[in-house]
């Protein structure tokens, strides 16, 4: 099912995927029930950039991170996050590095009082 998907995003051109993203906004924004004024407000930018961001008119990243944080749909860039993966190799080298027994304490020795000079 995802290799479809990706298979239909590979073949869209650059103009179709701004469409597609400026489709999410604003299907995100009626979902909310806001007016293109009140997200451009929230959003901090102007009425007349909402209106083309939503045509696919004017994307820019930061216009579409403004957008997402006053939907509270920040959590859609998760997917971009880098994750740092090990190699088994490094995996079993921190398996054999980790601790496999507890030592013993050691005891301070007492020092007794001796009479011999």
């Amino acid at each position: 099912m995802t290799d479809n998907n990706n298979i239909h995003i590979n073949a869209m051109s650059d103009n179709a995927i701004v469409e597609t993203i400026s489709a999410f906004i604003k299907h995100h924004r009626l979902e909310q029930n806001k007016t293109q004024s009140q997200l451009a407000a929230e959003a901090g930018i102007n009425r007349s950039t909402m209106v083309e961001f939503e045509k696919g008119q004017r994307a820019n990243m930061i216009t579409f991170i403004q957008l997402l944080r006053a939907l509270n749909l920040l959590h859609v860039l998760k997917q971009f996050e880098i994750q740092q993966q090990l190699s088994p190799i490094q995996l079993a080298k921190l398996e054999q590095s980790k601790r496999k027994r507890a030592s013993k304490t050691k005891t301070a020795t007492k020092k007794t009082n001796s009479n011999w000079s």
